[in-house]
């Protein structure tokens, strides 16, 4: 991948919140590899989410977890329009 984007990449990591925390995905480690394919024009983002330590809290780290890919990939969407992307 060229440094230019991995440049978009990397500020949208840091810009895109957890609503609950606020911290960034970079900073939760919530994208953990990001892969180009220019041909099939796809970028695969894998994701690897933390799981709750109890299941009472289950289903609001579930919506948070959505809350945040939604938020990712409408950002990832609007820097890259040439490509579809992919979460993993």
């Amino acid at each position: 991948m060229d440094k230019q984007i991995t440049a978009k990449i990397d500020m949208i990591l840091d810009r895109v919140k957890e609503p609950e925390s606020g911290l960034s995905v970079a900073q939760l480690g919530l994208v953990h590899k990001c892969r180009l394919n220019q041909n099939r024009g796809k970028l695969y983002l894998y994701i690897s989410p933390i799981a709750p330590s109890k299941g009472c809290c289950a289903l609001i780290s579930t919506m948070l977890l959505d809350t945040t890919l939604e938020s990712l990939t409408r950002e990832f969407k609007k820097a890259f329009p040439e490509f579809s992307i992919q979460l993993i």
